[in-house]
C-alpha cells in the first residue's frame, strides 16, 4: 500500500540531456523531506519526450539513488500496450516497486479497450499496477465500473485519479475495497480526495515543496483536519500556480527557483512558462514560505 506525498518527479535537463546529477540531487532531498515514494517517469517528467533508453535510464537512476529508502513506482504508461509492457518489464529488472500506468492517450480506446490493454499487462508481468486516470489528458475517462472491473486483477493494487471526480472516491472505495489504494492526481483537490477515504497523492508540488506536502499528507493520515486545512491554504496557490501555463514548465521554473544549479529546460513542444505564470510562481512560492 502506498500512502502520503509521492512526487511525480521533474525530469531534469541541461543542454538537450537528461541531467543526471541534478536528478540525483533532487531524488535525496525529496527523500530528506518526508516523500513516502517516488514517480520518475510520469508526465510531470515529460516522458512523452524521452527516448525508450533515456525514460529507462531516469527509473534505473532513481532506483539507485532512493538505494530502498522509499518505494520506487515507476512511470511505465504508453498509448502501445506493448511498449508500456516493454517499461514494466525494464522497471521490474532494475527493482521498481510498481508501474504507473496511464490510461492509453491519442488512440482512444473504448472501456473494452482500456480493460484488455490493463488486462494483457497484468497478465505478462507481475509487478504492482497503479492505474492512471486523467480524462484531461488521454480524452478517454476510466469509468467507475471498468476500475472495478480491473480492481478484481490481483496485481492492479490501486488508482491514480486526476479526474477531479470526487465522489469517485466514495464509489471505488465501495466497489473496490478499502485496501485499494486511492491516490489523488491533482493537488488542489487532495484535502477533499483524502476526507472522502484517499491515502495520498502522487503530487506536482511536492517537487518544489517536499517538506511541507509531507507535512500537509501526514496531518490528513492523522485526521488532523484543522492542521491539514491550514496546510493545504498556505499551499493552494502554488497548487494553482504550477498550472498557470502548460505543465510542467511552471514546475521546473519554481523547481529552478528553489534548488541551486537546477535549470528550467524543457523539451520541446513544451515552452518556458510565461512572464504571468512566473509572477503567479513566485507570488505563491512567497505565500507558501519557500522564497
Amino acid at each position: 500500500m502506498f500512502s502520503g506525498s509521492i512526487p511525480a518527479l521533474v525530469t531534469p535537463f541541461r543542454d538537450g540531456q537528461f541531467d543526471e546529477g541534478a536528478f540525483r540531487r533532487l531524488v535525496d532531498w525529496q527523500i530528506e523531506s518526508g516523500s513516502k515514494a517516488l514517480v520518475p517517469c510520469g508526465t510531470t517528467g515529460e516522458s512523452a519526450t524521452l527516448s525508450n533508453a533515456e525514460h529507462h535510464r531516469v527509473i534505473e537512476v532513481c532506483i539507485e539513488q532512493a538505494a530502498g529508502r522509499v518505494p520506487i513506482i515507476a512511470g511505465c504508461g504508453s498509448n502501445d500496450t506493448t511498449n508500456a509492457l516493454l517499461h514494466m518489464n525494464f522497471s521490474k529488472k532494475c527493482g521498481a516497486d510498481a508501474a504507473l500506468v496511464v490510461a492509453p492517450y491519442y488512440n482512444r480506446p473504448n472501456q473494452l479497450g482500456i480493460i484488455a490493454h490493463f488486462e494483457y499487462l497484468a497478465a505478462h508481468n507481475d509487478l504492482p499496477i497503479v492505474m492512471y486516470n486523467v480524462p484531461g489528458r488521454t480524452v478517454t475517462d476510466m469509468v467507475p465500473d471498468t476500475v472495478a472491473q480491473l480492481a478484481s486483477l490481483p496485481s492492479i493494487i490501486g488508482i491514480k485519479d486526476a479526474s477531479g471526480n470526487i465522489a469517485r472516491v466514495t464509489q471505488h472505495r465501495r466497489s473496490c475495497g478499502e485496501i485499494f489504494c486511492q491516490l489523488s492526481g491533482n493537488d488542489e483537490t487532495a484535502l477533499a480526495f483524502n476526507v472522502s477515504g484517499g491515502v495520498g497523492c502522487i503530487s506536482v508540488t511536492a517537487n518544489v515543496a517536499p517538506k511541507q506536502c509531507a507535512e500537509f499528507q501526514q496531518a490528513c493520515a492523522d485526521k488532523d483536519w484543522d492542521r491539514a486545512r491550514d496546510l493545504n491554504d498556505r499551499l493552494f496557490p502554488l497548487h494553482l500556480a504550477l498550472f498557470s501555463d502548460a505543465s510542467p514548465g511552471p514546475v521546473k521554473y519554481a523547481l529552478s527557483r528553489v534548488m541551486a544549479d537546477v535549470t528550467e529546460e524543457l523539451r520541446l513542444p513544451m515552452t518556458p512558462a510565461s512572464e504571468a505564470s512566473r509572477k503567479a510562481v513566485d507570488a505563491a512560492l512567497e505565500i507558501a514560505g519557500l522564497i
